[in-house]
């Protein structure tokens, strides 16, 4: 062995198998990370060597089972990766295999472990999935070699006995190689690709080796026999693996199930068998989840037998006690898998005492011990099951029509039993518990939680408003009683059916009941003992009913009380915050004449040393959509008045805070300031049901732009401009400036939010690459430009010019557009809003060419924001427009200097680079080329013959057709088809998923 120093570093090279022997041991040994890459690097290069083949041979003779491990695992890498085309002849090939089953017999006859079995056997494998097909019957093979204790000629295969017999004579040992052969085999035909699939006729291969599978198989079930349990257990997951392997065959057409259907019983009778319980259960759950065709209706009645069981009623029980052992928790599973199978026959077949049983069972598994997705491991798998069930039922009944199924009133009866036991799980743990709960157990009993409601929301089309009465009954019980866990639990059920909801007359009389009732006065209790989470889940009760207090106002006060109380409570002032702002959205018509009182409210919040940014925001929002109901602005402007001034408040804090040097004080007042004042702005905006005025000649007041409005206006800007001028880095500052100016941009009539233009423009210049949501400036600039889009006045103009100069400005400093992909994207998109209301502005701008190469970079790179951003403006700006003059003649410069670059990115992106998911942004910019451009064929033809062009598997007759097909097709929608199909043909059939 000899040592070479390159740079500092030491290279082994061995030179004889003693030399060898010693690195792979070394390997296995403890060293230091550099000598064991060392050592990994030399042998792998001995393993890629042509001497590979004979150290492997070498390596198993090996005293050192690690060492003969190596040796069965070079074969291995030396049959995948070096046998390349013809580099071995027949005859070497066909020598090659024999001494690999030599190897397997005299090792599997020398008491071999099952680490260097298993390897040699993978090495077989390989060996049998090399494209070249030469070894056919390989089971028949390693059977009569086994048998005969030295390699079969394989010409004389066809001519020895049956294996059945042959395999029952075997030693165990030699049965297990087998069966480890038999199962790997189908497990990597498997997992090859559909393609290789096909190209290489793996199925062809594997169908004259099934009746031999089969034999080995039944030979190694038939525990009836006096089979080893070893054996049998081994059995047990080869038989899986051809089942498994048969679902891909049967997909693809191309084996029959058949000849291994009449195994399923022997592998039914090793369920009573103590030893191969685990193994056997494992088995059927894998075929009933994944395979359930396979089993014939005799299998599943004979399953069903077993599902109804003494032991396993037996095992229910004590799952349903706590008992999670892993022989219960397999069985529920079994248990589970088998009535996802068998649902249909669960539901319409109610007469039949086995399937009732298991019906019951399934029912029993919501009722384990415990919290679920905590104790409880099975509570959540069960309640998809259930899921399933209900589904078909909802299924089957729109399918029937007005005839309802005799078996439907049976269903709907076990749908209760489910609901009442899903009620049952949910409800929630007392604090001293929770508190001792970790983050996944949490997230656990949340997302069962967030099941349920989904299992509430699919029941009420099959059990109507009765479940909703049952419910809100309910929850006037456990009012009564004060059983506050059990409150919680039923207001979560009715929050969950809020949206499920048809017959309004129905419900309200039961929520006036509830909402009439002591609900709120008893939430607002500070004395009672009531659990933090049942106060928030009434709060997010009002949230999802809040339409409810639109029909009856006479319930607003008792709520609003309540929501105003629960302010007080940190724990639930978030969510009182936001049930306020929607409860005032909704009614904002009927509170109008409350409006003092809920600015009285707000000054009293204000005072609290626990009032939050957010309840702040949420709280003057909803006193803000209040004000908008108010008729005359005349009378909106006190109430503003007063709600700007608390809002100074905020910023008046902020640069106190910052003289101070409070940095954590100062950025939160300034930032809480900005969210108050969009906050405000939003929901000062008309409502999406406002009555439209539709006398468009009226005209629109100036109470805003030049009457007593205009002052507060004025503070709203200079209140912007002070925080955004302390904290420009800051990203909520910028993106809560953004959300004020947008808020006025959907308005249609003049308001306190809507802002002078040259606030937004002076806002985007003063924004440069380093601004902290570059991006969501430049989208906001978007905005403003798509709202006055229809406006030819100058100052938009003016505003669009400036906005463009600035963009230049920002990508000539970007460079790439992969530099920062989300600024590059929005940057492209304020471009595409210019076209083609802002051209002018364009043809008026220098360094415009700047923009357009720009683009061309996106479209061309990788990240997929800017790509499709690119493509978007491209497809806008090359189609037809209606201009005249030197806008067409800047058009149609701009599109014929850059017209062949654009399709020669194209091209190329469609030739293979684009991801698939891009293809059909792609298309639009070639389609609108087609359509409008005429020498869009000659372009596309230049770019489809370039040298660059990155696929070599189309043909040049292949391009000329496809260029053909889309000249043909004129920008059609039929285009995006023969965009996807070039594209599958230049990167290969193996991309040719369905879509």
């Amino acid at each position: 062995m000899t040592l070479n120093e390159e740079k500092g570093a030491q290279s082994i090279e061995p030179h004889t198998f003693a030399d060898v022997e010693k690195l792979v041991q070394k390997l296995y040994q403890l060293g230091s990370p550099q000598e064991i890459a060392r050592i990994q690097d030399a042998l792998q290069k001995l393993q890629r060597s042509q001497q590979g083949w004979q150290f492997a041979d070498a390596l198993l003779q090996s005293q050192d089972e690690k060492v003969r491990f190596f040796g069965a695992l070079t074969f291995t890498i030396k049959i995948n990766l070096d046998w390349q085309g013809d580099s071995l002849s027949e005859a070497d090939a066909m020598s090659l295999l024999d001494r690999l089953i030599e190897w397997l017999i005299r090792l599997v006859n020398a008491g071999e472990s099952q680490l260097v079995i298993r390897k040699l056997c993978s090495s077989l494998i390989a060996y049998y999935l090399r494209p070249l097909g030469i070894w056919k019957q390989c089971i028949r093979h390693l059977v009569l070699s086994f048998n005969e204790g030295r390699v079969v000629p394989s010409n004389t295969l066809t001519q020895g006995p049956k294996i059945g017999p042959v395999a029952a004579k075997l030693s165990l040992p030699c049965l297990m190689a087998i069966l480890w052969f038999t199962g790997g085999l189908v497990e990597e035909v498997g997992k090859a690709h559909a393609a290789s699939i096909q190209t290489y006729k793996y199925h062809e291969r594997v169908l004259p080796n099934l009746e031999d599978a089969v034999a080995i198989l039944n030979c190694s079930l038939d525990i009836a026999s006096g089979q080893d349990v070893k054996v049998a257990e081994e059995g047990v997951k080869c038989f899986q693996s051809w089942v498994m392997y048969a679902h891909r065959a049967w997909i693809d057409k191309a084996v029959e199930l058949e000849p291994l259907r009449p195994l399923t019983p022997l592998a039914i009778q090793a369920l009573h068998h103590e030893d191969l319980y685990d193994v056997t259960v494992e088995f059927f759950t894998d075929v009933l989840t994944n395979f359930s065709a396979f089993l014939t209706a005799g299998d599943l009645e004979t399953l069903s037998e077993l599902l109804a069981s003494t032991r396993a009623r037996q095992t229910v029980l004590g799952l349903k006690g706590g008992d999670y052992d892993t022989e219960a928790m397999s069985f529920a599973r079994f248990l589970l898998a088998y009535g996802d199978a068998t649902v249909q026959d669960l539901a319409t077949r109610s007469e039949d005492p086995l399937l009732r049983q298991i019906v019951h069972q399934l029912l029993d598994l919501l009722r384990c011990e415990g919290y679920a997705g905590v104790e409880d491991e099975i509570g959540a798998q069960a309640l998809e099951f259930w899921l399933t069930y209900i589904e078909f039922l909802i299924d089957s009944l729109f399918a029937a029509g007005e005839e309802k199924p005799s078996w439907m009133d049976s269903a709907r009866q076990r749908v209760v039993e489910v609901v009442e036991a899903s009620w049952e799980k949910i409800r929630i743990p007392p604090d001293e518990l929770a508190a001792s709960w970790d983050s996944d157990a949490r997230a656990g009993f949340k997302a069962f939680r967030a099941d349920v409601q989904d299992l509430l929301q699919s029941s009420y089309t099959l059990l109507g408003v009765d479940i909703f009465e049952k419910l809100a009954q309910l929850a006037l019980q456990s009012l009564e009683k004060r059983a506050w866990l059990h409150l919680e639990a039923t207001l979560f059920c009715l929050n969950a059916l809020s949206d499920s909801i048809s017959d309004e007359d129905s419900v309200d009389a039961m929520l006036s009941r509830l909402f009439g009732s002591s609900l709120f006065a008893e939430m607002s209790s500070t004395v009672l003992p009531i659990p933090a989470k049942t106060r928030q889940t009434a709060v997010n009760m009002i949230t999802e009913y809040t339409a409810f207090f639109e029909r009856h106002v006479e319930y607003l006060p008792a709520m609003l009380n309540f929501l105003f109380e629960s302010l007080k409570a940190p724990v639930l002032a978030s969510v009182a915050a936001k049930a306020i702002l929607s409860s005032c959205s909704s009614c904002r018509q009927t509170l109008i004449p409350e409006l003092g009182a809920f600015l009285q409210q707000y000054e009293f919040i204000l005072k609290w040393a626990a009032a939050e940014a957010y309840t702040k925001e949420k709280v003057i929002g909803g006193i803000a959509a209040i004000i908008q109901a108010v008729p005359r602005d005349e009378d909106k402007y006190g109430p503003l008045s007063t709600l700007i001034q608390f809002v100074e408040r905020d910023v008046n804090d902020c640069i106190r805070f910052m003289e101070a040097s409070q940095a954590e004080e100062f950025q939160a007042s300034g930032i809480c300031a900005l969210n108050c004042l969009a906050s405000m702005g939003k929901a000062l905006q008309a409502p999406d049901d406002a009555v439209i005025d539709l006398d468009a000649n009226a005209p629109k007041s100036a109470f805003w732009a030049k009457g007593p409005g205009a002052s507060l206006q004025a503070k709203v800007i200079q209140m912007m401009e002070t925080i955004a001028g302390l904290m420009r880095w800051n990203s909520d500052v910028v993106e809560a400036s953004c959300q004020i100016l947008r808020s006025g941009y959907k308005e249609s009539a003049p308001g306190l939010f809507v802002l002078p233009l040259k606030v937004t423009v002076d806002l985007v210049l003063a924004s440069k690459l380093d601004t902290a949501r570059l991006d969501y400036v430049l989208d906001t600039a978007c905005a403003m430009l798509s709202r006055h889009v229809h406006e030819s006045e100058t100052t938009i103009k003016g505003a669009a010019l400036a906005f463009l100069n600035n963009l230049l400005g920002i990508i000539h400093l970007m460079g790439e557009p992969s530099s920062d992909p989300e600024v590059a994207s929005s940057g492209i998109d304020l471009a595409d809003r210019m076209v083609p209301h802002y051209l002018d502005c364009m043809m008026t701008t220098q360094n415009i060419q700047g923009l357009f190469d720009f683009t061309l970079k996106a479209l061309a790179a990788a990240e997929i924001m800017p790509k499709r951003a690119a493509a978007h403006f491209w497809a806008t700006f090359v189609q037809k427009f209606e201009v005249s003059g030197d806008v067409a003649m800047f058009v149609a410069a701009v599109t014929q200097q850059y017209g062949p670059q654009l399709c020669h990115i194209l091209v190329r992106n469609i030739g293979g680079e684009a991801a698939r998911s891009d293809l059909e942004v792609l298309a639009e910019p070639l389609k609108k080329l087609i359509f409008a451009q005429p020498q869009a064929k000659t372009w596309l033809s230049n770019a489809l013959s370039s040298d660059d062009f990155p696929s070599h598997k189309v043909e040049s007759t292949e391009k000329r057709v496809w260029l053909q097909k889309i000249i043909n097709l004129r920008g059609a929608r039929a285009t995006n088809a023969a965009v996807k199909d070039f594209w599958i043909a230049c990167r290969g059939a193996e991309f040719a998923y369905a879509s």
